[in-house]
């Protein structure tokens, strides 16, 4: 028997991706896995471009909308929820699209994660409150000593990866680097990844564009609709943490604004190098989509 096709249409912030696969998804008359980290939270539509009412009128969506702010949530969870939702949907969709640019839960849900335990909450907010009242650089000096391996490859300005680090030396008492076995697990679907790109000045245009049109939508109500949140780990957003230096009268609207236009950019630069590690993606301009239903006919058919 053929085993279920998951199509994994992947690309940076701003690429086209949304058009595409709501195009592929009624071609095969079947839903879509959102694999955005950020769309998952419901008082974030604007500054996610999350997928409008008419769009879900259009094909079915997972995963959109369904956390409250302040849930805790992790890519180990969402590899879990979407293994277990895929299984559902197969059951009468022999295909199924996931979408997304959130790197780490695409390949949670194609490679697999590693078992690292769930970090428990008072873990969890000892040490977040280590981290404000002493700062990230003490608590990189921690983690040198701690698990010196982590230490060498981690983004030491990413406070949620050392955090995360550190909670896991202390929880468990071993090294974080101990449960990174970097396994690719097997999955019980075929896996088809397409990734789109287009030409730097182009993304960055596009970037920008829909920048200004996230504010003419209402991006700087819904930040405000949020301020209370701030200081929690799913508002540490491009888009939002920009709005709260304004809204702190730390900077003004406009410079806030090409500021946002400025970190999506450099998002898009980090989801690009990501991607371009993984062999397994066929890559597509956005306006050849005639070529990319043709690919997927041909490796559906010869799955």
């Amino acid at each position: 028997m053929k085993k279920p096709v998951l199509i994994v249409l992947i690309g940076p912030t701003g690429v086209g991706k949304t058009e595409l696969s709501l195009s592929i998804a009624e071609k095969y008359h079947t839903s879509i896995i959102s694999s955005d980290s950020r769309q998952l939270y419901k008082d974030l539509k604007i500054g996610t471009a999350a997928p409008t009412p008419d769009q879900l009128k259009r094909v079915p969506h997972y995963f959109v909308g369904t956390l409250e702010l302040t849930d805790y949530y992790s890519a180990a969870q969402f590899e879990a929820e979407v293994l277990k939702k895929l299984e559902e949907l197969f059951r009468t969709h022999p295909v199924v699209v996931m979408t997304g640019g959130s790197m780490m839960y695409v390949d949670a849900v194609c490679k697999g994660i590693d078992d690292i335990p769930t970090v428990d909450k008072e873990t969890r907010e000892l040490m977040l409150r280590r981290y404000e009242s002493e700062g990230l650089e003490q608590l990189c000096a921690e983690l040198r000593v701690l698990d010196p391996e982590y230490y060498r490859i981690v983004d030491l300005k990413n406070p949620k990866r050392v955090i995360h680090a550190l909670e896991i030396c202390y929880m468990t008492g071993k090294t974080y680097t101990s449960f990174r076995t970097r396994n690719t697990k097997e999955r019980p679907f075929q896996i088809i990844k397409i990734g789109l790109t287009r030409d730097r000045e182009e993304l960055y245009q596009r970037i920008n564009q829909r920048v200004d049109e996230m504010m003419k939508e209402g991006l700087l109500e819904e930040v405000k609709s949020v301020y209370a949140y701030k200081h929690l780990n799913s508002l540490n957003t491009v888009g939002y943490k920009e709005i709260f230096n304004y809204l702190n009268g730390e900077w003004e609207l406009p410079f806030a604004i090409e500021k946002i236009k400025q970190n999506s950019r450099i998002y898009s630069r980090k989801q690009m190098t990501w991607f371009k590690r993984d062999p397994e993606i066929t890559w597509f301009h956005p306006t050849q989509a005639e070529e990319i239903m043709k690919f997927l006919e041909e490796r559906i058919n010869q799955a």
